[in-house]
């Protein structure tokens, strides 16, 4: 084993730098918090309460992992920048969601539904990109798989949920314009 690196329950952390394990302890903490909140807020009813508490607090805790994740790529730009712009990407997506519901934007249900979906679907791609090869089941994968099953999974679930909600269903009034 290298001397070089922590290994934590079989992953192995490229560093021994208590800074860099700082970090990563953080990152994987707010990571966790998101996919839990994000998780709730998609199967929650899309009304006040519940599904908006739970979207802020993925929100917030997305653009913790971003802000740690950025981190961790600047230290180890070489291995890491692929991560950071899968990192760029869901926050920039939920970003624009996000903005869409505040701003009432003339679509904003459909672009809030596809950029909070594609964000935790990049949140996980960023995961099994990283981690898969660590994981059991998915280190026997090839590494596009890593990529495809989450956006499999993802792209069908975020068009169901765009045909199936009364508030993002085209109309033939938005065909027309």
């Amino acid at each position: 084993m290298d001397e070089h690196v922590t290994v934590v329950a079989g992953i192995v952390i490229p560093s021994v730098s208590p800074v860099f394990l700082s970090i990563v302890a953080l990152h994987i903490g707010v990571a966790l918090v998101a996919v839990v909140a994000g998780l709730i807020a998609m199967l929650s009813p899309k009304r006040a309460g519940r599904h908006s508490r739970c979207g802020k607090v993925y929100f917030w805790s997305l653009v913790g992992v971003f802000g740690s994740a950025s981190v961790l790529s600047f230290m180890r730009w070489a291995e890491n920048y692929p991560l950071f712009i899968i990192g760029t990407c869901a926050f920039a997506t939920a970003l624009v969601a996000r903005t869409a519901v505040r701003a009432r934007w003339r679509v904003w249900p459909r672009i809030h539904l596809i950029g909070m979906g594609s964000s935790y679907v990049l949140l996980l791609i960023a995961f099994y990109v990283d981690n898969g090869k660590n994981l059991p089941l998915w280190r026997d994968l090839p590494p596009v798989s890593y990529w495809a099953i989450p956006i499999a999974i993802g792209i069908p679930l975020i068009l169901r949920a765009l045909l199936r909600h009364p508030l993002t269903r085209f109309k033939q009034a938005d065909l027309q314009t």
